[in-house]
């Protein structure tokens, strides 16, 4: 039996509307500056259009969660915000950032349309009423740790404090230390909370601290997951590109070229038609 869906609103975007457009969460995993976040929201904006495919510009203004003390985290929450309102203004796109602290979730209320929590936060009470109480749309990454059906509790605490509408977002498992894997039973489980749900295509290829202090990942296996999760039945697509993975401060491993995603995207459109049909 299938569940009932609960649309949500992202601001110019809907996702999880019967029969809708596959919904893409799409951009570089930081904000290193703001010519660079304007030239990636620019092709993805492009490449979309011409696909007829929904677009959330995504950036992070901190990656709180970096392996080592001395990563890069980004150009902070003033900076980085004032250029996601400039992506949202030029290119009329909706934002999504992340946030890691309650007391960040009105400021970035006021420019972005949708909140990200982490995965290592999901679980949260008090971030996730934060995050709620702005009535922003919540896209909420499942935890490694967490079963997916435990996505109901999350999706509870969410819904009770009227949250603008909740995505759920899966990006693979913990299996032992420094592997992730990807169970697609996850994808129909979450779904049958009925929540939209996304798949995040280039998280799900990491390699926690793989690389003595960073995490590594193979972006070669980004295609392969996710075509298989839109084939098997998915609202949305996460991922993050860059134009040169390899000079990224941040997730470089498991980031799709820039001058690859349109490819990727016609083929996920086209898997995504014929998967509405079955």
């Amino acid at each position: 039996m299938s569940a009932t869906i609960e649309p949500v609103r992202i601001g110019n975007v809907w996702c999880g509307t019967a029969q809708g457009p596959l919904t893409i969460i799409a951009g570089p995993c930081v904000i290193e500056s703001r010519d660079l976040t304007l030239t990636i929201a620019e092709r993805l904006k492009t490449t979309t259009s011409q696909l007829g495919l929904p677009l959330v510009f995504k950036a992070s203004f901190d990656k709180a969660n970096r392996t080592s003390a001395g990563a890069f985290r980004g150009v902070g929450m003033d900076e980085g915000l004032r250029v996601l309102e400039t992506v949202g203004s030029e290119f009329s796109l909706p934002t999504v950032t992340d946030i890691h602290l309650p007391e960040q979730a009105a400021a970035v209320a006021e420019v972005c349309e949708l909140l990200q929590i982490p995965a290592f936060l999901s679980r949260q009470t008090d971030l996730l009423l934060a995050a709620a109480a702005t009535g922003k749309a919540i896209n909420v990454k499942k935890g490694q740790f967490m079963a997916p059906g435990d996505m109901r509790y999350v999706l509870e605490k969410l819904r009770l404090a009227q949250a603008g509408g909740v995505l759920l977002c899966e990006r693979g498992t913990f299996f032992g230390y420094g592997r992730l894997v990807n169970d697609m039973q996850a994808l129909p489980t979450m779904r049958q909370l009925g929540a939209p749900v996304v798949f995040d295509a280039t998280h799900s290829v990491q390699q926690p601290g793989g690389l003595q202090g960073a995490t590594g990942g193979n972006r070669n296996m980004v295609g392969p997951l996710a075509r298989a999760a839109v084939a098997v039945g998915v609202d949305g697509v996460f991922l993050e590109t860059h134009p040169d993975p390899d000079k990224s401060p941040s997730d470089g491993p498991n980031m799709v070229p820039l001058e690859n995603v349109h490819q990727l995207l016609t083929q996920l459109r086209a898997i995504s038609e014929l998967a509405q049909d079955w």
